[in-house]
């Protein structure tokens, strides 16, 4: 382990291990778990960027099981999924409001001459590497789709 994120996951390992916090433990080592996972399936070393990847896939799976647990009523294991989404989230970078996201896709619709719906894979490909991770991509593919009218 090299990267920034990958030694905070490592800490966060011990500090949790030190401290007896058995669900944070648990949290950190699925975590963990997911990274090695993906290096060995690829055969490669994870940098910041692949991690933040598996952090996102991670909290999208967490956000779909807590709404199941919510519209079933299973109170107890939401509580967790939500502790749990609430740590993963913890490595991502700070979201941007709405706001920041419109000013984006702004530019990124000026900057590839987009003038229709059928230009948005441009204007997507110019605008994911900015707000990649700082951003939930159905809001960004949202705010294009309506820039783009």
């Amino acid at each position: 382990m090299s990267t920034a994120l990958k030694s905070r996951l490592s800490e966060e390992m011990k500090t949790a291990l030190k401290g007896g916090e058995k669900e944070r433990l648990s949290f950190a080592r699925n975590l963990h778990a997911a990274v090695r996972k993906k290096e060995i399936d690829d055969k490669l070393e994870l940098d910041d960027a692949g991690l933040q990847k598996i952090v996102m896939s991670s909290v999208k799976q967490r956000q779909e099981s807590l709404e199941q647990f919510k519209t079933a009523g299973r109170v107890d294991l939401a509580e967790k999924e939500q502790a749990e989404l609430t740590f993963l989230k913890s490595f991502l970078p700070e979201e941007m409001s709405q706001e920041e996201v419109k000013k984006w896709v702004d530019w990124a619709v000026t900057e590839s001459k987009a003038a229709s719906a059928k230009d948005l894979g441009a204007v997507m490909k110019l605008l994911m590497p900015k707000v990649q991770g700082k951003a939930d991509g159905k809001l960004i593919n949202q705010l294009v789709k309506e820039r783009l009218g």
